[in-house]
């Protein structure tokens, strides 16, 4: 990618290799890493190589839909969230698709049921390749999900 992209403040993603084909993203550049809602976090070796097991909630206000996704784990960090506090996590490296573009980041694994976004796009994912415009909204587009999952 050498033409930079601009987002606004959220957008609709989605997280081909993990089988999640639309999930509506804040776009946060006071997040160092970018994270994913998920629960059900079972880690486990395949073929010598640490691997985490883990459901994710794609939708909003939804509990119907689950992906069940598989990772290798890249890593285990120390992450801060907004409020301060410090949790251990995960991080998987995955390709993100926005609009047209695709391209790898790393994204930490948290239950972010509290939350009102399944998913933030990190500052570090967002390096070189976004600009953001904090006013607007969708600017890739809007995702129709619940046809995507089913749903209607």
């Amino acid at each position: 990618m050498n033409e930079q992209m601009t987002l606004g403040w959220r957008e609709w993603c989605a997280l081909p290799e993990l089988g999640i084909p639309a999930i509506k993203a804040k776009v946060d550049t006071g997040a160092k890493t970018s994270a994913l809602h998920t629960f059900g976090v079972e880690p486990f070796s395949q073929n010598g190589v640490d691997c985490v097991r883990f459901r994710v909630h794609p939708l909003q206000r939804n509990e119907q839909v689950v992906c069940e996704c598989v990772a290798p784990v890249k890593d285990e960090r120390v992450v801060s969230d907004s409020g301060g506090h410090r949790e251990l996590r995960y991080i998987i490296e995955t390709t993100v698709s926005i609009g047209d573009k695709s391209w790898p980041i790393e994204m930490s694994l948290t239950n972010r049921d509290t939350m009102r976004f399944r998913m933030l796009l990190g500052r570090r994912a967002m390096e070189e390749k976004v600009l953001v415009d904090p006013v607007a909204s969708y600017l890739t587009g809007r995702k129709k999900a619940r046809r995507m999952y089913g749903l209607v």
